[in-house]
């Protein structure tokens, strides 16, 4: 074993005098952030500059030292990201000037100039515009292990790295940006990247607020603008309405699955601080807008329709003649005034206090008066003042309104059976026994429940405490939606669903607490209830399950006022674990084509909520390629999928990042819609099922194997960090969801992410190598031709492959079998260890001979290049680790286990953060 941390890529051979960075080489600005880190480390902690120039033996380091050794690893790691993802950004403005946007990947005039070349016309592009609906949301998932204001000093080091490509700088002033850079580093390495202590949900409402404040209220309205005039470039004369068609989703402060943290006042005070978040935005904005519209009648004429509209506002304020006698003459500055205040007033409303002049009573009126602002310029003959302007504050307000992000409410079958069972016994006595689950019986009181009229307002009181806080929870939606904004809320998601009367569960409670429409509470249900679909076995069954569901007239009337749509989610980490990751991808694929079919022949269009995580295990894939290998026909425009943890700061936390991450998310939703179902295949469906369903079952087959070997648990807790990452605090709720200490009971955050560390990384690839043999023992020649023509011309297939072996570079074998060496069981270690190693040599070889190719991932140079650049200390720490668990389990002396904590947990975050990933 080497003792050795490997100097990072990038270093200088002279490392003491600070390079000049240019802008033309990515490797120049990973050399100016080493020599930053490197003359912080020497002044903090001497003995580590050995260890950043790979001349350090750390076998022998206290633990503090060796914590802080882990800790300048971690930093490094962010480091480089952030040079790549700058030195990314820098490529894509370099190829969009030199060859023009339609050749960058992943825009919009990429996709609008194949659309127009295939002879796509104008009319198919406003329906496709018209029903257009795109939703990335933010959860509460704990897999972030950075903490905010550690976040905010990595922004700014990307922030004073991008102004030093600038070549205007004198030498003085580029010195000055040094400075600033190495004193940011400085700041993340006295602050610390670990949590403390755990998390509140508190703090996650703030860490997910982070994003929008620092890039998403400002980038998101310039996607909309990139499609707008991507439109007009390639369908010059047509006139396109582009609707707020891309917006945010939350379940940070609305998950209650299993997060006992989540009740209703949290989620009532997550809501006001989501208002106030964009409420705030608008202000600094139309505070703006005062300062810059300084236009004077005397030298440019008011249109008479805006001089009506100001006048309204004037006497609405019941100040006009101060607001008039303020700026007088100046009328766009009195209308930006009466909209200040306004503004003040729901601000005011939301945070409880008094007022007495007019508010906004919803975003609507906000909308309604930028745009008679807009319209009042455009007619003054200033349209260029109205869209660079006043446009881009109209926009934001419009995707944003007065909730920043649709909160979703979300919780388990297990909770809402346990309500509804309050409520059985409400009306029929606590002494009798509820009817079984999946009886006729309990349908057939849920049906009759939802016809029966209501009388009055049911009261909670009676109800036991876990109850009324779930019924209390359902009832914020209307108070929130009447206080805030209507679209405050987005949906109601009901994990662990299994049956019809599961649904319909979700549906009664939202009557009881006062969601229909209607007060009988018998006709319509204005609460989007979304059935979660996560293990194999749900998601085969959710085709019949909704089929069914269809058939109740409440559901179809729902659905249909609620936008004609059903949204129904899948779930990609319960699927993998349950059954690996070929049968989990191609169950995900099979539900949706048969949901996708069953929407098409009973009237109502199913939309799918992708339930993803970071890692390749819980669905992470590369955007474009993931949504493309999606069911013909599937998304047809509409799509929402979860980001998460580290996935939000990889994607949002830089503005041209952010910007670019966006509209690569919106064009590939754009591209499929538009080409998902024209496309060419010549691999016939038959072919294309049987041979996957002969794959799934064979890798399942393997993979079950496995995880149900009496030894596995006893193996996984022992040879991996698995109880340790519940230490880091990164998360608000537990790792389990019920406190139970089944495998089936835990998570699958934390069952990906300790598989990861201890290199075995099996959610990602065990099983798939007995798959491939068994077909092509079956099949033989043909059968590899199959896979080979598979492997060439299938999207969804190509992606298992791809991303199968990307997944098999992070395994090290002789790192795993240090980590089986912590099982103190001999028998379960002698039992485990084995067959995941005969399962990876398989699986390699496997892929090599369907692939054809000489090496693992050898299609993807630029991803070799970037994990091999890690490797070196990523296996280093891993070893480090190994040895810290062995300290920290047998470590008797509370004050010497702690001192091994802190190195342990920072170990575990400089893997996940070296990685790119945790669950």
């Amino acid at each position: 074993m080497t003792d050795t941390l490997h100097a990072p890529v990038g270093t200088l051979d002279h490392p003491f005098a600070p390079p000049v960075i240019t802008g033309t080489s990515s490797k120049e600005a990973l050399d100016i952030l080493f020599h930053a880190l490197l003359e912080v480390a020497r002044r903090h902690e001497p003995e580590l500059e050995a260890v950043l120039l790979g001349q350090a033996n750390i076998s022998e380091f206290s633990p503090e030292l060796l914590a802080r050794a882990l800790q300048v690893q971690g930093i490094w790691f962010q480091l480089l990201s952030i040079a790549e993802q700058n030195a990314a950004m820098r490529r894509r403005r370099h190829l969009e000037r030199t060859k023009g946007r339609a050749e960058l990947g992943g825009s919009f005039s990429a996709v609008l100039a194949e659309a127009v070349k295939n002879g796509i016309k104008a009319p198919e592009i406003h329906a496709l515009l018209k029903d257009l609906r795109i939703r990335p949301t933010i959860t509460a998932h704990p897999t972030e292990g950075k903490r905010v204001t550690v976040l905010e000093k990595f922004r700014r080091i990307y922030l004073v790295l991008r102004e030093l490509e600038l070549p205007r700088w004198t030498e003085r002033e580029r010195n000055g940006l040094m400075n600033e850079l190495r004193d940011q580093i400085e700041l993340v390495w006295m602050t610390g990247e670990l949590h403390l202590e755990k998390a509140t949900v508190e703090r996650e409402v703030a860490w997910g607020l982070h994003f929008f404040d620092e890039t998403l209220f400002e980038m998101l309205p310039e996607v909309l603008y990139s499609l707008e005039e991507s439109l007009a470039e390639y369908y010059p004369d047509e006139k396109f309405e582009v609707p707020a068609f891309f917006q945010f989703g939350s379940w940070i402060g609305g998950d209650r699955d299993g997060n006992p943290y989540v009740t209703s006042s949290v989620t009532r005070a997550t809501l006001q601080r989501n208002a106030l978040a964009s409420l705030r935005r608008y202000r600094d904005g139309v505070t703006a807008l005062g300062r810059t519209l300084s236009l004077t009648e005397r030298s440019l004429p008011v249109p008479a329709t805006f001089k009506s509209e100001l006048a309204q506002l004037l006497a609405e304020s019941g100040d006009g003649r101060a607001i008039a006698s303020r700026n007088p003459g100046e009328a766009y500055r009195q209308f930006l005034t009466c909209i200040l205040r306004k503004l003040e007033a729901t601000i005011a409303r939301n945070k409880g206090q008094r007022t007495s002049g007019p508010d906004y009573p919803s975003a609507d009126g906000l909308i309604n008066d930028l745009r008679h602002l807009e319209a009042g310029l455009t007619e003054a003959n200033c349209p260029s003042l109205a869209i660079d302007l006043v446009r881009p504050v109209r926009r934001m307000v419009e995707i944003f309104r007065f909730s920043t992000v649709r909160l979703d409410l979300r919780e388990n079958t297990t909770r809402t059976t346990k309500t509804l069972h309050a409520l059985w016994h409400q009306s029929h006595g606590q002494n009798k026994t509820p009817p079984a689950l999946e009886s006729p019986e309990w349908k057939n009181w849920l049906l009759s429940e939802l016809a029966k009229p209501m009388h009055g307002e049911r009261s909670f009181e009676s109800l036991p405490d876990d109850a009324r806080e779930t019924l209390e929870t359902f009832a914020l939606v209307g108070e929130m939606r009447e206080q805030l904004d209507r679209e405050a809320f987005g949906s109601f998601i009901l994990s662990m669903t299994r049956s019809v009367p599961d649904i319909l569960g979700a549906y009664l409670l939202a009557k009881e607490a006062g969601n229909f429409l209607d007060a009988a509470g018998t006709e319509i249900c204005c609460l989007p209830i979304v059935p979660l679909f996560e293990t194999i076995d749900d998601l085969r069954a959710a085709p019949a399950i909704m089929k069914e569901l269809f058939s109740i007239p409440v559901v179809r009337r729902s659905t249909r006022w609620q936008g004609g749509m059903q949204e129904v989610m899948i779930g990609y980490s319960d699927s993998n674990k349950d059954g690996g990751f070929v049968a989990s991808n191609w169950e995900l694929y099979k539900a949706q084509d048969k949901l996708t079919q069953l929407g098409k022949s009973s009237g109502v269009p199913i939309a799918f909520f992708h339930g993803r995580g970071g890692s390749v295990s819980r669905g992470g894939a590369p955007t474009a390629r993931a949504i493309a290998a999606q069911p013909p026909g599937s998304i047809n425009g509409r799509f929402r999928t979860t980001e998460q943890g580290e996935v939000v700061s990889f994607k949002y936390a830089n503005r041209g990042t952010a910007a670019y991450q966006m509209e690569l998310l919106a064009s590939s939703v754009f591209d499929h819609a538009l080409k998902s179902e024209r496309e060419a295949i010549n691999i016939p469906r038959n072919e294309f099922d049987d041979t996957l369903e002969a794959l799934s079952g064979a890798s399942r087959a393997a993979y079950v194997n496995l995880i149900q070997h009496p030894d596995l648990v006893t193996y996984f807790q022992a040879a991996s960090p698995l109880d340790e990452i519940a230490l880091l605090n990164i998360g608000s709720r537990p790792a389990r969801r019920f406190g139970a200490r089944s495998l089936a009971d835990l998570r699958a955050i934390p069952w990906v992410f300790a598989w990861s560390q201890n290199r075995h990384v099996i959610t990602g690839w065990y099983g798939v190598g007995s798959g491939l043999k068994s077909f092509l023992d079956v099949r033989g020649a043909q059968g590899e031709a199959q896979l080979k023509r598979l492997f060439a011309e299938s999207k969804p297939f190509r992606l298992i492959l791809d991303e199968v072996e990307k997944t098999l570079l992070m395994v090290d074998l002789a790192i795993a079998k240090d980590y089986a060496g912590l099982v103190p069981d001999e028998a379960a270690r002698n039992s485990i260890f084995p067959l995941i190693e005969a399962e990876y040599e398989l699986t390699r070889e496997m892929a090599l001979r369907v692939s054809g190719d000489r090496e693992l991932a050898e299609r993807y140079p630029q991803f070799r290049d970037r994990l091999n650049g890690r490797l070196p200390t990523i296996n280093q720490v891993s070893r480090e680790q190994v040895e810290l668990l062995r300290r920290f389990r047998g470590e008797e002396d509370e004050d010497k286990r702690e001192a091994v904590k802190s190195a342990l947990l920072l170990s575990i975050n400089c893997i996940a953060v070296g990685f790119g990933a945790t669950g």
